[in-house]
């Protein structure tokens, strides 16, 4: 006899489907084959770069192509011991931990701080408050969530509100605060207010975290993100998570801060502890690219002017994008079905691009997502611009 579990789950997979909002894995082509992608990370253009692809397979034959246990155990090379140092040095901080991705790393820090924190002290005025912009990622919001358990207050605050900030601050019985937020949002593609929440986190005592992910690359001095293009990157006050798997062009995640951080992550945060660690091909290519980086320190220009020309010539077209802060453009499509045909037309065009719907967005703001990359030609960019209008002239847009 059937159990009543999956009719339950075939009927909600069908209002999916009528609704517009299931989702298909699409396998990708090769690097240098296939349409044009639009539609990844990889801000540098990165990813297929031969100089990373001979650091990981070196890498390979020398470590395995597997950590084969987590970071305590067996899980540490040498590669992710230097990886560790350059990136702390990159980014003008005293340490760096590397994850197997940058969800497991925003993750541990929210709830490992919310554990050790929540414990400290005693009586009234113990525990902490946690601060969320509304619209951060995925990975902060589920770290909000879980550290709950820990005896965390969560604030979600309107986005990129500082006003708000500063009520939830001042208004807190605990003694302890995290403000955390991305600073490039990564549907929309703007800018966190950076220096108004390091200015406000650091008044009320707060500890500032910030998801560097679509920023690190690709803003700041050489790539250093958006913290040091705030001035603030030095600050022992601050918390940086990076991913390796954007602009670096390959995989994984780091935690950049104070010793007193990195200690506490490895102590008892448990997607660290308990999570397989990096892959040490993937900890080759980061370095790799971090060589590249420091080599190459215009790359992030290139992209950010690149997803300038697709915002311009998207709303030459008539349609309602983003100013992007960095690689990332969205165009608005409205609802969800406007938005898959959107894709869909791209594709026919030879173009992939992201296609963002609830509930990764608000409904009727679904849009398409394109990722500007440094090395795109101006071929490329002709393309891209055609399939846009190809969109305008066949969808039609519920925004």
């Amino acid at each position: 006899m059937e159990s009543q579990v999956l009719p339950a789950l075939r009927e909600a997979a069908a209002e999916r489907r009528a609704a517009g909002l299931n989702r298909v894995l699409t396998a990708r082509a090769a690097h240098a084959r296939g349409p044009l992608d639009l539609a990844s990370n990889d801000y540098l253009g990165l990813a297929g770069d031969p100089r990373l692809a001979e650091a990981a397979a070196a890498a390979a034959r020398d470590w395995g192509p597997g950590a084969t246990g987590s970071r305590l155990v067996t899980g540490t090379t040498e590669l992710h011991r230097r990886l560790e140092a350059e990136l702390a040095a990159f980014a003008g901080a005293p340490r760096a931990l590397v994850f197997s991705s940058g969800y497991l790393a925003n993750l541990a820090v929210v709830t490992a701080l919310a554990q050790v924190l929540g414990r400290s002290g005693a009586g009234d005025g113990d525990g902490v408050l946690i601060v969320s912009d509304a619209a951060n990622h995925a990975s902060l919001i589920d770290g909000c969530r879980l550290a709950r358990a820990n005896r965390a207050r969560v604030a979600v605050t309107p986005h990129a509100d500082v006003a708000a900030v500063e009520r939830a601050l001042a208004g807190r019985p605990e003694r302890h605060a995290l403000v955390v937020s991305d600073t490039v949002f990564s549907v929309a593609g703007d800018l966190a207010p950076v220096r108004d929440l390091h200015r406000v986190a650091t008044a009320h005592g707060a500890l500032l975290v910030l998801d560097e992910a679509h920023a690190f690359g690709v803003l700041g001095p050489g790539g250093r993100g958006a913290a040091a293009a705030a001035g603030i990157a030095a600050d022992p006050n601050l918390v940086q998570t990076f991913t390796l798997s954007k602009a670096l062009g390959s995989q994984g995640g780091a935690v950049v801060a104070a010793a007193e951080v990195t200690e506490t992550l490895t102590d008892v945060g448990r997607a660290f502890i308990f999570d397989t660690g990096l892959a040490p091909p993937s900890a080759a290519a980061a370095l790799a690219a971090l060589a590249i980086l420091r080599d190459e320190p215009g790359l992030g220009q290139r992209a950010r002017d690149h997803a300038r020309r697709l915002a311009e010539a998207a709303r030459a077209l008539g349609f309602e994008t983003s100013e992007p802060a960095a690689a990332v453009v969205r165009v608005l499509l409205g609802e969800a079905a406007a938005a898959a045909a959107a894709r869909d037309t791209c594709a026919r065009q030879g173009v992939r691009v992201g296609c963002f719907r609830p509930p990764s967005v608000m409904p009727g703001e679904a849009c398409l997502r394109l990722t500007a990359r440094a090395n795109l030609s101006e071929v490329h960019l002709a393309l891209a611009f055609r399939a846009l209008g190809s969109v305008r002239d066949h969808v039609r847009i519920t925004a």
